[in-house]
């Protein structure tokens, strides 16, 4: 467990409340996947549970088990979308595991042979592009309903 407490104003739980706006691409009861304002390559998004968690180390197993759900969901569609040749499904935990965002979240980025990913710059995107391929996204996961 995380000795850390978890901090209510963390962005995800702000956009969780409607606090800060988001491109949403899929949601459940349990669940929120969207895209990744700080893209590391097209079609960067993320899938969040709603309860509060930290992080993979104190997340209950329900949240756990629904945000696994929600990320195959999504994968499945990114990939759809991007005509994408594979997957790359990442999760961080703690500043030393890399996290920078305390709220449980996956990445998901549909990848390329050939093409690495861009470096984490900290500079948001162009929210038009970033609405273009939620809107692919999305599209690919009504096909898939």
């Amino acid at each position: 467990m995380t000795t850390k407490a978890y901090d209510k104003d963390n962005p995800f739980a702000k956009i969780l409340r409607g606090e800060l706006p988001s491109h949403k691409l899929y949601e459940d009861d349990d669940t929120l996947a969207i895209m990744d304002i700080m893209p590391r390559g097209d079609g960067h998004c993320l899938v969040l549970p709603k309860r509060p968690a930290r992080n993979l180390l104190d997340v209950d197993t329900d949240s756990l088990t629904a945000v696994m759900r929600t990320v195959q969901k999504v994968a499945r569609a990114t990939m759809k979308a991007f005509d994408a040749e594979g997957v790359t499904v990442q999760q961080f935990n703690e500043p030393a595991g890399g996290q920078v965002v305390f709220h449980l979240h996956v990445h998901i980025l549909p990848r390329f042979e050939g093409v690495a990913l861009r470096p984490h710059t900290g500079e948001m995107a162009d929210q038009n592009v970033l609405a273009e391929q939620a809107g692919k996204i999305r599209a690919a996961l009504d096909d898939a309903s």
